[in-house]
């Protein structure tokens, strides 16, 4: 039994360590969405002068402050530089995908978003992300680009990148989306198959009226449910009366019966009256006894008025 469950404890601690090791990155909020390294006429920082640098993009629907967050950069092997992104800055909070943009001139005096790293011009830079709780959340190589072109993402927080600046349909893109939609191709069918407009309008009314309907039933719906419950409520207090006087009524009857069931009620009474009406009575002597006594009521002056005279 004891060597059972030390298996069921050593496979439940492979099982969290297989979880722990295959995490997704469904956590990581905030991802290095664009970078340039040769910025000769591209973009220019609150200084007026054209520097590289390095977009953070916040891909959840919710803000993220990168306060105590670092940005490392190196070029060469074990030489790393780290710019720890300081507290206090109320721009440091990034609205829901929103972007971050972090000048790599190497002059943190500046401001929060000047940072102490460069970016080599003539190398391959790594750029790493790491929270406030020194874990890396994201990198990338960045490859030697050309003057005033990027390294980006195909759109913001994909997997895939690209360089952007070669030509007009990818362009840089500082502090704004990687991939602006400027047309959209459901819209644009449905103007060609509908250019009177009438499908829109009949669309657009039978939508509405749909609605008013809906929200007619449902208020409708609620109001009966609501005058139901009212009813229930002032029903209440009659029938709690109501059951008080049946149970009275009922106590009264089992009093009056004294107990007794009423089919039993009805045969005591059928046999008394079967007895009463019947002949069936004790047998008893046919004697009168009469008692002669001396009254008032046999004297003759009471029967008589006139006395008979003798001749």
């Amino acid at each position: 039994m004891n060597k059972f469950n030390i298996r069921i404890f050593l496979s439940f601690i492979a099982l969290l360590f297989v979880c722990s090791c295959t995490q997704t990155d469904s956590n990581i909020k905030t991802v290095i969405n664009e970078v340039l390294t040769n910025n000769s006429s591209n973009f220019q920082d609150d200084y007026g002068t054209h520097n590289a640098w390095i977009e953070i993009f916040n891909k959840s629907y919710g803000s993220v402050d990168l306060a105590g967050y670092q940005l490392k950069v190196s070029s060469e092997p074990r030489d790393t530089i780290t710019y720890f992104i300081p507290k206090g800055d109320v721009q440091t909070l990034i609205k829901p995908r929103q972007h971050a943009l972090f000048w790599a001139d190497g002059k943190p005096s500046r401001g929060t978003f000047h940072t102490s790293c460069v970016l080599d011009t003539l190398k391959r830079n790594w750029v790493g992300l790491y929270d406030s709780g020194h874990k890396l959340i994201d990198e990338v190589i960045v490859p030697v680009l050309g003057k005033n072109l990027s390294y980006a993402r195909v759109w913001d927080a994909s997997k895939e990148w690209e360089v952007k600046g070669i030509d007009e349909k990818h362009y840089v893109t500082p502090s704004t989306n990687n991939l602006t939609i400027e047309r959209n191709e459901k819209v644009d069918k449905f103007q060609k198959q509908d250019e009177s407009g009438i499908g829109m309008s009949i669309t657009a009314m039978t939508v509405v009226f749909a609605g008013l309907l809906t929200l007619y039933v449902l208020f409708r719906g609620v109001g009966k449910i609501a005058v139901g419950l009212s009813q229930r409520a002032k029903d209440k207090p009659n029938q709690k009366f109501i059951e008080k006087l049946n149970m009275k009524k009922e106590e009264t009857e089992n009093k009056t019966t004294c107990g007794c069931n009423n089919d039993e009620m009805y045969a005591a009474i059928a046999m008394a009256l079967h007895e009463s009406l019947g002949s069936v009575h004790d047998v008893e002597k046919q004697v009168l006894t009469i008692r002669r006594t001396n009254s008032p009521w046999s004297a003759k002056w009471n029967a008589l008025r006139i006395i008979p005279q003798r001749k």
